[in-house]
């Protein structure tokens, strides 16, 4: 039975809207919830005495002008505080320290991280920067590997489509999430939108390749049946590969620390979108060009505009 992905390609593209205008839609209102290592701030991370409730705790720390603090619960009887700057050895620090003894009893500090706003405004910008060149590089490299084919730039296009699809996704669910539960982006989720950007370009590869040798074996087949066939001989193998990475980090989630779990969520996400889209867009894209179908489309609608101009007069 022959399985036709490429040519329900325009349903995969529209799975793909339903999941990216929501992030979109969230972006643009209420933007991403930057942590400390972005905006400056403090994280304390102290092992109490006692279970506490995080209302409790930022009760005590609005004593003392840091009402506005985050406060996550860990295990052991951890708390995770993130605050604005909290110097090592300052006064605030102790009358924070002595408050929190008065209400609980005695508690351990495991961590202070503190960074300053000048600091995160650079690391900030070295996200975007780090994140705008690998992509660049992805282009080159991927128009090098293919510089055989007849349009070598359009497999880099297309991956880097692929490769936004992911990035959009991945950035617009922690923008929801910041919205909705307060999670906010720190260092390592730069590192994550990273490694997702690294692993669909990779899968994409794969499919890519399998297509270039297609094409130079099956002679007298179109383009989009080589593509289909390409895409249905590694649709088991992407699968696969995806596959053993989810587990692992499911489990990693489930088990793992507190301080990672996000970082983990977002290999999660990123990982599934970068399977789906090296599948069922990157390659679609290479048909939708080659087949000029974005060339027609924008042909159809000058007629649609000249006819409706033309009947008004």
């Amino acid at each position: 039975m022959k399985i036709d992905i490429v040519g329900k390609r325009y349903w995969w593209f529209a799975l793909s809207l339903v999941f990216i205008l929501p992030g979109l839609f969230s972006l643009a209102t209420h933007g991403l919830k930057l942590g400390i290592d972005f905006t400056g701030g403090t994280i304390w991370e102290l092992q109490m005495s006692k279970p506490v409730e995080p209302a409790q705790v930022v009760d005590v720390l609005g004593q003392y002008g840091y009402g506005d603090a985050l406060v996550q619960t860990s295990e052991n009887n951890g708390i995770i505080i993130r605050m604005k700057e909290l110097k090592e050895g300052s006064d605030a620090k102790a009358q924070i320290s002595a408050g929190l003894t008065e209400k609980f009893g005695t508690f351990k500090e495991l961590e202070l991280q503190s960074v300053g706003p000048s600091l995160g405004v650079e690391i900030r910008n070295r996200a975007v920067v780090a994140i705008v060149l690998a992509s660049i590089g992805v282009l080159l490299y991927i128009a090098y590997a293919f510089r055989n084919t007849q349009n070598p730039i359009l497999y880099g296009v297309a991956a880097i489509i692929a490769m936004l699809h992911d990035v959009l996704i991945l950035i617009g669910i922690f923008s929801i999430l910041g919205w909705t539960d307060g999670v906010e982006i720190d260092a390592l989720f730069v590192t994550a939108v990273l490694t997702v950007i690294g692993f669909s370009v990779h899968d994409t590869i794969v499919v890519f390749d399998r297509i270039r040798e297609n094409l130079g074996h099956r002679a007298g087949r179109s383009f989009e049946e080589v593509v289909n066939y390409s895409v249905v001989q590694t649709v088991v193998r992407s699968l696969n590969t995806s596959l053993t990475v989810v587990f692992t980090l499911i489990a990693l989630y489930l088990f793992g620390g507190e301080s990672t779990r996000w970082f983990v969520f977002a290999l999660l996400v990123g990982i599934v979108c970068g399977t789906y889209s090296s599948i069922f867009n990157a390659s679609q894209v290479l048909v939708v060009w080659e087949n000029r179908e974005v060339h027609r489309f924008i042909a159809r609608l000058r007629g649609g505009l000249q006819r409706q101009a033309t009947t008004r007069v």
